[in-house]
C-alpha cells in the first residue's frame, strides 16, 4: 500500500514552489504570445471577429442603413454599441487582436528564420552505417569502378547538394539532399500575413472611406462637408484630400424579369463626369460593381442605388415651399422605399411626411399597397401627413431620414389620421388650406463609396507572397539520398538508400530511376 504520508509530502512540495519571479514571469508570458499556437488561435479570433463586420451594418459603410438597422432592434442596439459592432474593424477588442497577432507573428518568424539560415549552411548529414534500416533501400553490383559509379551518381543527382565521405572502412559514400526551399516557403507565407497585416493597419491609418449619395443629375466635390458619412484614419488630415469633381449624369439597371430570380438587379451602372484638380477638364466613364473609378489612388466605388421620388409641396398661401427629389432609401427586395420630408417653411405650421414609395404600386384587400416590381413602371406614393414644430431650430443635429416626433401632430380628415396615396403626375389638396402636394415623379440615386488606401500594393503584395510561399511549400519536398559504394568480389556493390522527410512523400520512383541509371551506365 502506499503510505499516505507520501500524498503529504508531494502537497506540501507544490505549495513550497517559489511563484515566477516577474522577469521570469515576463519570459513565460512572451513564449506563450509568440508560439505558433498562440498565433493560430489569433488568426482564428481574428477572422472570427470580422464576422460582425460583414453581417452588421457599418457606420462607415453605410451609415443610412446602419440607422435602419437600430430603429429596427431597439433592445440590441445599446448592447451592440456598447459591443462596438456597428464600428468592428475600429474597436478596442478588434485592435486587441490585430496588435496581438502582429507580435506573435513576430516572435514566431524570427527564431524559425534563425534555425532556418543555420538548416542552409548545414551540410547533408554523413551516411548512415546500416543504409538498409532506411524507408527506401536498393541495392545492385556493377562492374564499374566505385568512383566512376560515384561520378555518375552525382551527374545524376541535379540540384541536390551532394558531400563526399569516407568512413573509418575506407567505403566511400555520398550524401545528398535538396528541399531547403520547403522552410523558406513556410517563412515567407508568415511573413506574407504580417505584410498584409500592416497594409491593412497602415491604410486604416493614412487612409480615408466616405460615403455619399447622389441624385442623378447632380454633382459632388472631393471635400469632406459633401460627404453624408466620412470616416478618416487617425492620422489622415483632412487638407490632403484630393481634389477631383463629379456629376452623375445617368442611371442603367437591368432587373431580371423570369425565373426564380425575378426582380433582382442583374447588372447595373452609373454614367460620371468628372474632373481631377482645377483644370477643368472634363471626362466621361461609367461606374459599376466590380469597376471602380480610380482617381489618382483614390477609388469611386458603386455600392447602391434607390428612388428619390419628385414631390412639389405648396403651402396655404399657395407659395412652392418645397421642390425636387429626396433620396428614399430602398427596405426590401422590389425596393419599397421609405423616406422623410421636411417643410420648415410651410405656413402657418411646418410640415413632416412620412412617405413610403412602391415602384410599381399595386393593391389587394389582402395585402394592402405594394410594390409588384422593383423598377419604376408605375410609381406610387404613400404619406403621412404631420404639422407643426419639425424642431430643426433647437441647434441639435436631426437625420434626413426621421421626424422629430416630439413637436408634430398627425394631420386628420373626418377625424381619422390623414394618409395620402398618389400615384405619378398626381395632386392632391391637403385639409384645413394647409396647401397641396403634387407627385412629379421618381429620379434614381446612387450610394457611392470613396476610398483612399495609400497602402494597398503593400497588401497586394503581401497577398502574392502569401501564394508563392504556400506554392512552395505545398510542392516543394526535402529529401536526402545516400550512395555508398564498395568492392566485392571483384565488382562494385552499391547501395542506394532515401528518406522523405515531407508527409505522404513517395521516393521510390526517383530511387528506381537512380538504380535505373546507374546500371545503364556502368
Amino acid at each position: 500500500m502506499t503510505d499516505p504520508s507520501e500524498y503529504t509530502n508531494v502537497r506540501d512540495r507544490a505549495r513550497s514552489v517559489a511563484p515566477l519571479a516577474p522577469r521570469e514571469f515576463l519570459r513565460w508570458s512572451w513564449r506563450q504570445l509568440t508560439s505558433m499556437r498562440t498565433a493560430l488561435i489569433l488568426l482564428f479570433l481574428l477572422a472570427l471577429g470580422a464576422v460582425p463586420g460583414s453581417v452588421i451594418p457599418q457606420d462607415s459603410v453605410d451609415a443610412v442603413l446602419s440607422a435602419q438597422w437600430r430603429q429596427a432592434h431597439p433592445s440590441l442596439t445599446p448592447i451592440y454599441n456598447r459591443l462596438g459592432l456597428f464600428n468592428v474593424y475600429s474597436s478596442v477588442w478588434f485592435s486587441a487582436i490585430y496588435i496581438l497577432l502582429m507580435i506573435s507573428l513576430v516572435g514566431c518568424i524570427l527564431p524559425r528564420t534563425r534555425v532556418y539560415l543555420k538548416a542552409v549552411r548545414a551540410r547533408p548529414p554523413k551516411t548512415p552505417r546500416n543504409l538498409s534500416r532506411l524507408p527506401e533501400y536498393r541495392t545492385l553490383e556493377l562492374d564499374a569502378e566505385p568512383s566512376a559509379v560515384l561520378a555518375q551518381a552525382r551527374a545524376a543527382l541535379g540540384g541536390y547538394r551532394i558531400d563526399a565521405h569516407t568512413d573509418d572502412a575506407g567505403v566511400d559514400s555520398i550524401a545528398a539532399e535538396r528541399g531547403y526551399l520547403r522552410e523558406a516557403g513556410n517563412l515567407l507565407f508568415h511573413v506574407s500575413v504580417l505584410i498584409v497585416l500592416v497594409g491593412f493597419a497602415t491604410g486604416s491609418l493614412f487612409g480615408y472611406t466616405g460615403g455619399v449619395i447622389i441624385v442623378t443629375g447632380g454633382q459632388f466635390a472631393n471635400v469632406a462637408s459633401q460627404y453624408d458619412e466620412f470616416n478618416p484614419g487617425s492620422l489622415f488630415q483632412v487638407k490632403n484630400l484630393k481634389p477631383f469633381s463629379m456629376k452623375v449624369t445617368d442611371f442603367d439597371v437591368k432587373f431580371i424579369r423570369s425565373g426564380r430570380e425575378v426582380g433582382m438587379a442583374q447588372d447595373f451602372s452609373a454614367g460620371v463626369d468628372y474632373s481631377l484638380g482645377d483644370d477643368g477638364k472634363s471626362q466621361h466613364t461609367r461606374i459599376s460593381v466590380n469597376h471602380p473609378l480610380d482617381l489618382s489612388g483614390t477609388k469611386v466605388y458603386l455600392i447602391g442605388h434607390g428612388y428619390a421620388p419628385d414631390v412639389t409641396i405648396r403651402d396655404s398661401t399657395g407659395e412652392i415651399v418645397y421642390a425636387g427629389p429626396t433620396v428614399f432609401p430602398p427596405e426590401s427586395t422590389t425596393f419599397t422605399s421609405s423616406g422623410v420630408i421636411k417643410v420648415p417653411e410651410a405656413k402657418p405650421d411646418q410640415l413632416g411626411f412620412l412617405g413610403t414609395l412602391y415602384p410599381t404600386y399595386a393593391f389587394t384587400m389582402k395585402t394592402g399597397p405594394f410594390s409588384a416590381f422593383p423598377d419604376a413602371k408605375n410609381p406610387g406614393l404613400s404619406l403621412q401627413v404631420f404639422q407643426g414644430n419639425l424642431g430643426m431650430d433647437s441647434g441639435i443635429p436631426q437625420s434626413v431620414y426621421a421626424l422629430d416626433m416630439a413637436g408634430l401632430k398627425p394631420v386628420k380628415e373626418n377625424g381619422q389620421a390623414l394618409r395620402l396615396t398618389l400615384l405619378r403626375g398626381e395632386t392632391t389638396k391637403l385639409p384645413n388650406g394647409l396647401g397641396s402636394v403634387t407627385f412629379n415623379g421618381v429620379d434614381r440615386f446612387v450610394k457611392l463609396q470613396v476610398s483612399h488606401n495609400p497602402s494597398d500594393w503593400v497588401a497586394l503584395m503581401g497577398m502574392i507572397l502569401a501564394l508563392t510561399g504556400l506554392l512552395g511549400s505545398l510542392f516543394i519536398r526535402p529529401r536526402r539520398v545516400w550512395i555508398s559504394v564498395r568492392r566485392k568480389g571483384g565488382r562494385t556493390l552499391v547501395e542506394v538508400a532515401g528518406l522523405d522527410r515531407s508527409a505522404g512523400g513517395n521516393l521510390a520512383d526517383e530511387l528506381d530511376g537512380l538504380t535505373a541509371h546507374l546500371e545503364e551506365k556502368a
